[in-house]
C-alpha cells in the first residue's frame, strides 16, 4: 500500500494533522509520502513518525519542495496505542506563541443566534489554519457546549489539541449545564487555573 499526500501550501499544523489521519486510515503496512514546502513541516513529520516508531526519510525535490516518506505499520505496537497529543515545533519561532483564545459563548458576537453559531464554527475552523496556532483555548459559560458531545466544532478542536493546543473547560460551567460527563475534548479546569492562563498569556483573543 502506498499513498501520496499533497500538503503543499498548507499552514502548520495541517501537514502533521493530515498525515496523522492518513496513517490511521492504513489497513495494511505501507508507505505514506507527504509533500510539503518547508523544512519545519519536514521536521514535524519526522518527529511524528519517530514518536510512532515508524521508519522515516526525507528528500528535497525542488526549491521549497520536500517529500517525507513514512513506513507505516498498520498493526503491532508501533504507534497503535499512542493517543497522546502531538507535540509540534512552533511554526513561527518569534514571540507569536502564548496566545489564549477565550470561548465565553457557543456563538460569536451578539444578534442573530443562527448567524452567531455559524460564525463561531467558521472562527474555530480558521484557527486550524493560522500560523502559529493558539497555545491555549479556554471555554466557560455556554462556551462549554463547544467542547462537549454534540458540538459541531469538535473535529476542529480535536485537530488543534492534536497539534499541541491546550484546551480547558470550566468545571463549574460543565456542572451547571449538566455536561460534565459529556466533555469530548480537552480537560476540566477551575477558575484559578483559568485566571492564571489568561494572566500569563502574550495576548488574549475573544471572538
Amino acid at each position: 500500500m502506498k499513498e501520496t499526500l499533497n500538503c503543499m501550501g498548507l499552514a502548520c499544523p495541517l501537514p502533521v494533522v493530515n498525515a496523522k489521519k492518513a496513517m490511521e486510515a492504513f489497513t495494511e503496512d505501507g508507505t505514506l509520502i507527504v509533500q510539503v514546502d518547508n523544512e519545519t513541516a519536514v521536521q514535524n513529520l519526522t518527529r511524528l513518525a519517530g514518536k510512532k516508531g515508524f521508519a522515516v526519510s526525507s528528500t528535497q525535490t525542488g526549491e521549497k519542495a520536500y517529500e517525507v516518506s513514512i513506513e507505516v505499520k498498520a498493526s503491532g505496537t508501533a504507534g497503535a496505542a499512542d493517543n497522546s497529543p502531538l507535540v509540534i515545533e512552533a511554526c513561527n519561532t518569534g514571540a507569536g506563541r502564548g496566545s489564549v483564545v477565550v470561548l465565553s459563548s457557543n456563538k460569536m458576537g451578539s444578534g442573530d443566534d443562527k448567524l452567531g453559531a455559524a460564525l463561531i464554527k467558521a472562527f474555530l475552523f480558521a484557527l486550524t489554519n493560522v500560523d502559529p496556532i493558539p497555545e491555549t483555548i479556554i471555554a466557560y459559560n455556554s462556551g462549554v457546549f463547544l467542547t462537549t458531545e454534540g458540538s459541531e466544532v469538535l473535529e476542529d478542536l480535536k485537530n488543534l489539541e492534536a497539534a499541541g493546543t491546550k484546551i480547558v473547560s470550566c468545571g463549574t460551567c460543565l456542572n451547571f449545564y449538566e455536561l460534565t460527563e459529556k466533555l469530548a475534548v480537552g480537560s476540566v479546569s477551575n477558575m484559578y487555573d483559568i485566571v492564571e492562563l489568561q494572566n500569563g498569556a502574550a495576548r488574549i483573543i475573544r471572538p
